[in-house]
């Protein structure tokens, strides 16, 4: 499939890799398609709206940098993602001027189902993360939880 990004300019982007958020995303609810664009020998996807080429948003898996990440996905969440098997976790990183200052959510992942190539941004409730921890911080433990 061929997308617009203000980025690449035109990408052809298989099928696999083209995601449906039915529910859209905090922020862009009216955005229900994005395709995953890895990479090459980097940690980070962006995820690019397939309705707004300006749309892009830069994610990287949460456990490269926070190996002891965890969180239990509610019932309600896996029933519209139809998880019955594997998932994949990915967080929004924000990219700063100085690299060493980027952040990356932890409170708000999103989860994919790669089989049915379902997608959806999760706000985790009672949980110590936020929506802003560093990528590299030596003084945050390896939970992601700066001592909370």
């Amino acid at each position: 499939m061929i997308i617009h990004t203000s980025m690449w300019g035109e990408l052809d982007t298989p099928e696999s890799q083209i995601y449906n958020f039915p529910k859209g995303i905090p922020g862009f609810e009216e955005e229900h398609q994005f395709a995953l664009i890895d990479e090459e020998d980097s940690p980070f996807v962006y995820m690019q709206s397939l309705k707004q080429k300006h749309l892009t948003f830069v994610m990287a898996d949460p456990f490269l940098f926070y190996p002891d990440y965890e969180f239990d996905l509610p019932d309600t969440d896996a029933e519209e993602l139809c998880i019955d098997d594997a998932i994949s976790v990915k967080c929004i990183i924000t990219v700063r001027e100085k690299i060493e200052e980027s952040s990356i959510n932890l409170l708000a992942p999103l989860v994919f189902n790669p089989q049915q190539r379902l997608g959806k941004q999760v706000v985790l409730q009672g949980v110590p993360y936020r929506t802003s921890h560093r990528l590299w911080n030596d003084s945050v433990d390896e939970n992601g939880r700066d001592g909370v």
